[in-house]
């Protein structure tokens, strides 16, 4: 990959970074006027933060609050931090954020931290911070799976991040490869980045419509080392690109996006299956990932690198070893065509179909706005602290669609739709 030609001493280049903010107001959030805006962001990203919050103005937002996090801040605690708070998290923040929720306040994550920030650190540390990240963060988490608002994650090419994907190269040329592939990902490469969204939605929006239409039982994936059926949830809903929200604001919630997803039947899946490409979490690499399903719980998992992450991961509560999500997403997506490893699932998931581990969204269900968190129970939906997202899918990897009679309908072959 040769090296975009920005000036040397502008590796970012402003104008598609600017692309990138107003696509998050526009098409991301569909922000409208009066509306609170809640950003999350990395200190790295203010040049982005600070556009957004222009964009966002503009399209006549009420209040934009940024919360900054800062990775010398997050290794402090790791170095010197007292062992017992490594069992707290702020609660009365995100108590906070569920309450800005409430009140109908969109959310944008601006992703871009070093993944690999905490590699170093004592992962039993690691474990038990993001355990009692996640128990605190669930009264926010659950309005935002629920599609009570509309919310969009963007990224930008922070230094540390942009090492990590190109370690060979010096730092403002790994930024400036990383900056235009996130920008080519994201669409706003273009001139008219807004109109190619409008395109994509569409193309999306017919995938799903097909498949909801087929109303399949099941999915099953067989390739190399998988042999896997997914049960997919009574009432299940493809959903895919654009999606409106039940405060009735369409948004997309990932830019970008390649997939289409809907919810597994939490008690129906199995079979075993393996990663394709690695898992980055919590400043581990878990690779080569291999599984095996008994009446939907995970009842035997290995990996070659980062196994005892991965069990703990999987110990975090009993929603932990089930599935809560279920992508299809072609191999020759833009993505997966540019050949790398971003270390960050916003881009990672969508170079291949994949399954997560974990939480539900209600929204993959039909009328999900209406159903109690007991009625997705009992059509299938699975309930968590956690939601990752792995992959699954390769060019080798073949999906059928299982009717309830038994007929078979091909999805995906050799990795591409049918």
């Amino acid at each position: 990959m040769n090296a975009p030609k920005h000036s040397p001493f502008e590796p970012i280049d402003p104008v598609k970074l600017d692309r990138l903010a107003e696509l998050a107001i526009k098409v991301g959030l569909q922000l409208k006027p009066g509306q609170d805006l809640l950003m999350t962001a990395p200190t790295a990203a203010l040049p982005l933060v600070r556009r957004v919050a222009e964009h966002a103005y503009k399209a006549g937002a009420g209040l934009v609050t940024p919360i900054l996090a800062d990775e010398a801040v997050t290794l402090s605690r790791y170095r010197f931090g007292q062992n017992e708070g490594f069992d707290r998290a702020a609660d009365w923040l995100y108590n906070g954020m569920a309450k800005a929720f409430e009140g109908n306040t969109a959310r944008l994550a601006i992703v871009g931290d070093n993944p690999m920030l905490l590699a170093n650190e004592d992962p039993v540390r690691v474990a038990r911070a993001s355990k009692a990240n996640s128990i605190a963060y669930k009264p926010a988490l659950e309005r935002i799976v629920n599609f009570d608002i509309n919310w969009n994650i963007i990224a930008y090419p922070s230094p540390s991040w942009a090492k990590l994907v190109f370690p060979e190269d010096e730092e403002d040329v790994a930024v400036a490869k990383l900056a235009d592939a996130i920008f080519s990902a994201s669409r706003v490469d273009r001139e008219d980045a807004i109109a190619a969204w409008q395109t994509h939605n569409a193309m999306l929006g017919n995938k799903t419509e097909w498949l909801n239409g087929q109303r399949f039982d099941a999915l099953h994936y067989s390739g190399p080392g998988t042999d896997l059926t997914i049960g997919l949830a009574h009432g299940h809903e493809w959903v895919g690109g654009a999606s409106t929200a039940k405060n009735g604001i369409t948004c997309n919630a990932n830019i970008p996006t390649e997939e289409v997803f809907t919810t597994p039947h939490a008690r129906r899946v199995s079979g075993h299956v393996v990663s394709t490409k690695p898992l980055s979490y919590q400043g581990s690499l878990i690779e080569n990932i291999a599984v095996r399903f008994e009446e939907g719980r995970i009842v035997e998992a290995k990996a070659s690198r980062g196994e005892e992450v991965l069990n703990k991961v999987l110990d975090t509560d009993d929603g932990a070893r089930r599935l809560g999500e279920v992508a299809l997403v072609p191999h020759s997506s833009p993505i997966s065509k540019s050949g790398l490893l971003f270390f960050n699932t916003l881009f990672d998931e969508n170079a291949a179909c994949h399954i997560a581990l974990g939480q539900c969204y209600s929204k993959c269900f039909v009328d999900g706005a209406k159903l109690t968190p007991e009625q997705i129970a009992v059509q299938g939906g699975n309930t968590s602290l956690i939601h990752i997202d792995w992959m699954i899918g390769s060019d080798k990897i073949d999906i059928d669609g299982l009717y309830a009679d038994g007929r078979r309908v091909p999805v995906f072959r050799k990795g591409e739709w049918a």
